[in-house]
């Protein structure tokens, strides 16, 4: 790894890319910790700590803490997230929209048409969050400051992880939800240490080391399986051109185990973070059943909560994956490739693909449920609250393994290889 890393640096026009990815970033942390205008400074810092609204708790794992803090960057890169979300869906219902996704104009245009939802969107949501947890300053003006400051920001940090992806290394929009994940984690382990250190306890080290211990095997065990592909056989039939035989080698076709990646679980959690968090801004009091039903029913750690959250993390899995891949449209264009899979033929193949990725989906949606729920086990069963949630995880190992698949591809233009194991299920 040394070595790959020496001979990465060496080369002047992959060490300029990530110098300025390293500076983006660097921006996009500095511009976090300036405070919104509009927002009762003295509320918020009262309130550090204490708020139970699960949707808070969401936001700040995407936002690295800058909501509970109600800095420029409360909103983050997550109203994009959302926009381009829906999007995808809307894509998928209106035809319209179907057919322009298709030519090279028409996805500029829905490119161009996300990014208006998610300037929408970060405004609406800085207004009404910002509002419903009391943190607003009196007066129409406020709010329009909050609006507008918030809304720059989650702009701002649109722009930059655009530049990230056009001049850097990687992917912006997953680097910045990677850094606010990297801040959380290691605030947690300072936290983690800080309590051990002043406590002078036994179990406080203990815990420490279970969470330390937790984090290393689950990123191993997510690594191992976000490298894992089905290789499906192909063979390409030989085709004639002139005086030229084309095709007529063996090759493969890869699909990851996991291929719908932490959307699954971000929908959970956002389903199930929703009602408590309307309940509770409308109910501050508890007053009503409702309200005081889902905080002794559906708090995060319940047994009900538990299940439901893995049922519907379950149901999304495979909803995701229906409307992202179509094993119709697949089969076809192997098609017209000339690509056949060896003892399948006509529409066998399309029942054979769609038989193998429900498969995997079964076993993607069986390991993100059991995932999910390592850090509420951990806290029910040992007492251990561990600083950070399954999809952070997930979200900090993929958005690693993409940007060094990235760095192997600069390399491997320029001819240089970078040692990488890989780890795969055949």
């Amino acid at each position: 790894m040394i070595e790959s890393i020496r001979k990465m640096w060496k080369i002047a026009e992959i060490r300029k890319k990530i110098i300025y990815t390293f500076l983006m970033l660097v921006l996009y942390r500095l511009v976090g910790v300036i405070p919104a205008p509009g927002v009762d400074a003295a509320r918020v810092m009262a309130s550090q700590g204490t708020s139970t609204l699960p949707l808070l708790e969401l936001v700040n794992m995407m936002t690295g803490n800058n909501f509970s803090q109600m800095t420029l960057m409360a909103m983050g890169i997550t109203p994009y997230i959302n926009a381009s979300i829906i999007m995808q869906l809307l894509t998928i219902a209106i035809p319209a929209l179907e057919r322009l996704s298709k030519e090279e104009d028409g996805r500029q245009k829905i490119n161009r048409i996300t990014r208006y939802v998610t300037v929408g969107l970060a405004a609406l949501q800085a207004i009404g969050l910002v509002r419903g947890l009391n943190y607003m300053k009196p007066g129409a003006l406020n709010a329009i400051l909050v609006g507008v400051t918030m809304a720059a920001g989650t702009a701002l940090a649109m722009w930059i992880g655009e530049r990230i992806t056009e001049k850097g290394v990687g992917n912006g929009i997953s680097l910045l939800i990677f850094v606010g994940i990297i801040s959380n984690l290691f605030n947690g382990i300072v936290s983690g240490f800080t309590t051990a250190s002043t406590s002078g306890t036994t179990s406080g080290w203990i815990n420490l080391i279970v969470i330390i211990v937790t984090t290393i095997l689950m990123t191993v065990v997510v690594t191992f399986v976000e490298l894992g592909e089905r290789r499906i056989p192909l063979q390409i039939a030989k085709q004639v051109k002139g005086r030229r035989v084309y095709g007529g080698q063996s090759t493969h076709m890869s699909l990851k185990v996991v291929s719908v990646g932490v959307l699954p679980l971000i929908f959970a959690y956002s389903f199930l973070a929703f009602p408590g968090t309307i309940a509770q801004l409308i109910d501050p009091q508890m007053n009503g059943w409702f309200t005081r039903w889902w905080a002794t029913t559906m708090y995060t750690g319940s047994v009900w909560y538990m299940i439901i959250s893995a049922l519907l993390i379950i149901a999304f899995t495979f909803f995701y994956s229906s409307i992202s891949f179509d094993p119709k449209q697949q089969a076809d264009q192997l098609q017209q490739q000339g690509a056949v899979i060896p003892g399948q033929r006509g529409k066998n193949i399309r029942q054979y693909l769609a038989n193998i990725v429900n498969r995997l989906n079964l076993f993607a949606a069986l390991f993100l449920a059991v995932l999910s729920a390592v850090p509420t086990l951990l806290l029910r069963l040992a007492g251990v609250s561990v600083p950070f949630a399954a999809s952070s995880i997930l979200i900090a190992v993929s958005v690693s393994l993409e940007t060094i698949r990235t760095l192997q591809g600069e390399m491997s233009i320029r001819g240089i290889d970078m040692d990488m194991d890989n780890v795969g299920f055949m």
